[in-house]
């Protein structure tokens, strides 16, 4: 089982990363406790408790909804799982063709309500309580889990998780989902805090985007998706400021979306209708991270105001170690605009196959900018001119001074064939900087694998040639325990290691550890 914190916190009124690297924890008791220490004056606890009573029901074709729910006895409906289920249980959801549901029930952060659809779960039509036309509605219920569905033919999105401005839907998971030929969207969501889509397939939604998240939720992750073939945006955060709430200090309602991760997402084809690839309206302190994005219609990376005014605009954000290829009839790879400011773009390949380039931000949007050891084209714009690296270079002393300009051809294995790691000889090899934020790269290799960070989404594996004599290798050890975890504490926006944060894994037995000058901490 796998455990990340990756979250902005907020130490002595200043924003800061804290993030834990790699951990795993093996199979055996216990549970991940608290996390403490005097340079973060922070506690996490995290539990992997269920309530007593937690039941396991079955939904099959052949069912009744007078049934029990068991799995000798099953329920037909989905609706009738979405009416019953609770905190802590599971309903596991059998193959064949169904009408979407709405669950009723929320769940807790330590026993989220589950549906866990097997492979051949079909999602056809609208839920018979879904009266906006989605598949799978979560409406103003927290901590449900929706998992392994497909989702097809809806009159909106396949599946839509909402709160309300004063009120938002908290931890609600949406993942292995395969959400394709809606009629908007494949997943979408609306004032939505602390959401997680993960590991989901969206397409050829026919009027919008593969995934929209909308509204003020702050602290979404939108990780390793695939989003091909949607009209628009394959992606999209917008937290819409027009329709903030009546409270505009209330993050609930605030038309802001903070802290987002999108990371290791797997973007193309989409956008004929316009739409970047990765679409940020007023998105703030937030990373986008490791992600592949080509042969989209329109702009890579998006940072804009949706219109709202310069105030609204996108801002602050780390745009790292993304690799995207804009075809000849595309945008700019990264485009900032209407007061997006304070952004900061380093490690991606940014590369356009046709007349256009790398980078655009406008005036309003080149404040506080810095973006450097990217592969770019030898060509930017200020929103009114191109501009060649040199005259970009002129407007100030942090646009790129270590960026290196190259084609495609030489930077990648096979373009042809869509093949975006790096060749041998890639200029992208070697040529990045350190980022602490950046611990891994598309494929989860560690970073870097040669003497420096590459460039990229990719790090390039393999042995590099040397000549000296290798070491013989290390026997590996037999296991004496039957639960590990281990990692490395770091913040950005500060410094580096997070030394002496003592860290307590409770269980049947209770361990603690504390990290080390490094950052690193093991059980």
């Amino acid at each position: 089982m796998r455990f990340e914190l990756d979250r902005a916190v907020r130490l002595a009124g200043v924003r800061s990363l804290l993030i834990l690297q790699p951990m795993t924890c093996g199979r055996g008791g216990g549970a991940i406790g608290m996390v403490t220490g005097a340079l973060t004056r922070a506690a996490f606890l995290l539990a992997l408790a269920l309530p007593a009573g937690a039941a396991t029901y079955y939904v099959a074709p052949s069912g009744s909804d007078s049934a029990a729910g068991s799995q000798a006895a099953p329920w037909k409906t989905l609706q009738k799982a979405g009416n019953i289920a609770g905190a802590g249980d599971v309903v596991n959801v059998l193959p064949g063709t169904y009408v979407g549901f709405r669950p009723l029930k929320s769940g807790t952060a330590q026993a989220p309500v589950r549906f866990l659809a097997q492979p051949g779960v079909v999602v056809n039509a609208a839920g018979p309580s879904n009266s906006n036309g989605d598949g799978i509605w979560v409406r103003d219920v927290d901590y449900v889990v929706i998992d392994g569905f497909e989702c097809t033919g809806t009159p909106r999105a396949g599946v839509a998780v909402q709160g309300e401005p004063d009120a938002n839907a908290t931890g609600n998971v949406v993942r292995h989902c395969f959400c394709h030929h809606n009629s908007r969207w494949g997943i979408f969501t609306a004032f939505a805090r602390d959401l997680l889509l993960e590991d989901n397939e969206t397409s050829y939604s026919a009027i919008e985007h593969g995934i929209y998240v909308s509204n003020s939720g702050d602290r979404p992750i939108v990780r390793r998706n695939h989003a091909h073939h949607n009209n628009a945006s394959g992606i999209q955060l917008n937290a819409d400021a027009a329709q903030m709430g009546d409270d505009p200090n209330d993050p609930q309602g605030d038309g802001i979306i903070e802290d987002a991760l999108v990371e290791a997402n797997i973007i193309h084809d989409n956008g004929a209708a316009g739409g970047a690839s990765i679409n940020l309206a007023t998105v703030r302190g937030s990373i986008i991270r490791n992600n592949l994005i080509y042969g989209n219609q329109s702009t890579g990376i998006a940072g804009w105001d949706d219109g709202d005014g310069n105030q609204y605009g996108t801002r602050d954000n780390r745009i790292v170690g993304n690799t995207i290829v804009q075809p000849s009839s595309a945008r700019f790879a990264i485009s900032l605009k209407n007061g997006s400011t304070g952004n900061e773009i380093f490690g991606n390949i940014l590369l356009h196959l046709g007349t256009r380039g790398s980078i655009e931000a406008d005036p309003s949007s080149q404040p506080g900018l810095v973006s450097d050891y990217n592969i770019v084209n030898n060509r930017f714009s200020d929103d009114d001119l191109f501009l060649t690296l040199a005259e970009w270079r002129a407007l100030d002393a942090n646009f790129d001074p270590h960026s290196i300009v190259a084609t495609a051809a030489a930077v990648f294995v096979n373009v042809a064939t869509n093949d975006y790691h790096l060749s041998a000889s890639s200029p992208a090899r070697d040529a990045g900087t350190s980022l602490i934020d950046l611990p891994t790269d598309l494929a989860a290799v560690a970073r870097p694998q040669g003497a420096k960070f590459d460039i990229g989404a990719y790090e390039l594996t393999g042995a590099a040639t040397s000549t000296a004599t290798p070491s013989a290798p290390t026997a590996t050890p037999t296991p004496i325990v039957t639960r590990r975890v281990s990692g490395a504490l770091r913040y950005y926006h500060g410094g580096g290691a997070v030394a002496g944060v003592t860290l307590t894994l409770s269980g049947a037995a209770t361990l603690s550890t504390s990290s080390d000058a490094s950052g690193a901490y093991a059980f």
